[in-house]
């Protein structure tokens, strides 16, 4: 299906890996011209190499979205390119695995700073672009720990849920300026971080045999951990105008895991 992007404009946070540089290929290849940030400049330009993009299809800026400063000259490097912003995908994010007898008041700081606060600061610098669109979309990726929280990702799952609760409300408030706010929620997707652990832990089976066991452990009825390009996927759709009466909502791409409702 065409997603009709062609030579519309999206800002990516956090694309020189994941999910957010799976979903920098899909919109390539439906044409659209992308803006994305990273905190590792060196690992966003390999990335970005690596795709081929031309680089008047593509804007890249050393950026931490915990940083507002840093976020206004995303933004701004991005319009003085391309002359608007279409769409936002708010995707920066890491995890703590800490319990909450382990998680110190620093560590809430900082992730309430990164995930929270992070979504704020981007769409703030990029609200006004979004709203001379007249047809903007801001997808912001979550997790299924939002609703469902783990124990042992305490401040993590905290986080997620503010964010849940704020993108419900970013979606009436802009709904007006005719902005749509959308969710993706994640369950466990193989990325970087699965393959370090796998390494890490030293395990005598193979990588898909150990994802199985893992599956298996945290009871994903799909039997295997999802893949960046699957979420990717839904995020396009849900910026592009086929979703052009789709907000508000929360998507779970997570292989079943959530036993919850909502």
């Amino acid at each position: 299906m065409d997603m009709d992007l062609d030579g519309r404009v999206v800002a990516v946070t956090g694309g020189s890996s994941g999910v957010g540089l799976a979903t920098i290929r899909r919109l390539h290849g439906e044409g659209a011209l992308i803006a994305t940030c990273a905190r590792d400049g060196n690992r966003l330009a390999k990335a970005m190499s690596d795709l081929g993009i031309p680089s008047d299809r593509l804007h890249t800026t050393v950026a931490d979205v915990r940083d507002i400063a840093q976020v206004e000259q995303f933004v701004e490097g991005a319009l003085n390119q391309f002359g608007r912003i279409d769409g936002l995908v708010n995707n920066a994010g890491r995890s703590l695995m800490k319990g909450l007898r382990d998680t110190t008041a620093q560590d809430w700081r900082d992730e309430l700073d990164l995930k929270f606060q992070g979504v704020l600061n981007t769409t703030s610098a990029a609200l006004e672009a979004l709203r001379a669109t007249g047809a903007g979309a801001i997808v912001n990726i979550n997790a299924v720990l939002s609703v469902q929280p783990e124990p042992a990702l305490v401040a993590t799952s905290a986080a997620r849920a503010g964010v849940l609760n704020l993108s419900r409300s970013m979606a009436s408030e802009y709904a007006r300026d005719n902005i749509r706010v959308n969710s993706v929620c994640l369950g466990l997707i193989d990325t970087g971080q699965w393959l370090r652990r796998f390494e890490a832990s030293r395990s005598s089976l193979t990588y898909e045999e150990w994802q199985g066991e893992l599956a298996a452990e945290r009871r994903i009825p799909l039997g295997r951990l999802g893949t960046a390009d699957e979420v990717a996927a839904l995020v396009v759709f849900l910026l592009s105008p086929r979703a052009s009466y789709i907000t508000g909502a929360a998507y779970d791409v997570s292989g079943g895991i959530n036993r919850g409702v909502h």
